[in-house]
């Protein structure tokens, strides 16, 4: 479909609803949703995100951004998954609790229907979620209006939302722990910490992970790192390990999903 029809389709669906409550995590889908919404729908759209300690302060920040310079209606809500303890056991499908608990809350504070970012990409992948969204009744405009990954990146360069366009897959911070280690605030501060620690160091990486694992704290990174730079990475996380309390297990290879464990 050329840019026009992917809009047109978008809007038709999103106008569906008399209003519609965006779930926007700070990731380009949920934010291209947003600002499809806020620009052309004629639905009363309103953004809502929910502030976490397993969602990266950058995260938030570019939420409120994109908020306050392009005028969204925008909530910001606290989800409560660290108060339910099938969330925190993280069990394979802690992302059903997770998402579970966010549409809950969501429903209790803003009408309307709820939408997310999923696109078709997303349906082939095992996505606990999007049970969640289907037993909240939880909208999908992107796969309703068959959009992929590349439509959505493709828009955002329409518009001109250059941050957008370039933002790569940034799931939750407690997809660094490995699955069956418990999630909690401190584990994800640390996470989080160490991340930025790794970003300002590689600042040219294509992908970065600190992952806790029974093992100890592996750092991923791609693509591999020259001799000097590996050095300085393992100093620095191995002290941010030591001040943590926690084991330095070393430095791999960025694998995408490394810290979910799945039974064969």
């Amino acid at each position: 479909m050329t840019h026009a029809a992917q809009e047109a389709a978008l809007v038709a669906v999103m106008d569906r609803h008399p209003a519609l409550a965006i779930a926007v995590s700070g990731g380009v889908d949920s934010m291209v949703l947003a600002h499809v919404g806020h620009r052309l729908a004629r639905t009363d759209v309103t953004a809502v995100h929910a502030v976490s300690p397993a969602v990266p302060a950058l995260a938030t920040a570019r939420v409120e951004d994109h908020a306050r310079r392009f005028g969204w209606k925008l909530r910001l809500i606290d989800a409560g998954e660290l108060v339910d303890p099938a969330y925190r056991a993280n069990p394979v499908d802690r992302c059903f609790y997770c998402k579970a608990n966010l549409y809950d809350r969501i429903r209790s504070v803003v009408g309307g229907a709820i939408a997310s970012g999923t696109n078709l990409d997303d349906l082939g992948d095992f996505r606990p979620g999007l049970e969640a969204a289907r037993r909240a009744d939880v909208v999908h405009p992107f796969v309703e209006a068959g959009l992929a990954k590349a439509d959505i990146y493709a828009l955002a360069r329409a518009y001109g939302l250059d941050d957008l366009a370039a933002l790569p897959a940034q799931p939750c911070l407690a997809s660094r722990i490995e699955t069956g280690i418990a999630v909690d605030a401190a584990a994800l501060a640390f996470i989080e910490a160490a991340e930025i620690e790794l970003a300002d160091l590689l600042p040219d990486a294509e992908a970065l992970r600190c992952r806790i694992t029974r093992t100890g704290v592996f750092v991923e990174v791609a693509p591999a790192l020259a001799p000097d730079a590996h050095a300085n990475v393992a100093a620095r996380i191995a002290a941010l390990c030591a001040a943590a309390g926690r084991e330095f297990a070393g430095i791999r290879a960025y694998r995408r999903g490394a810290a979910f464990l799945r039974a064969s």
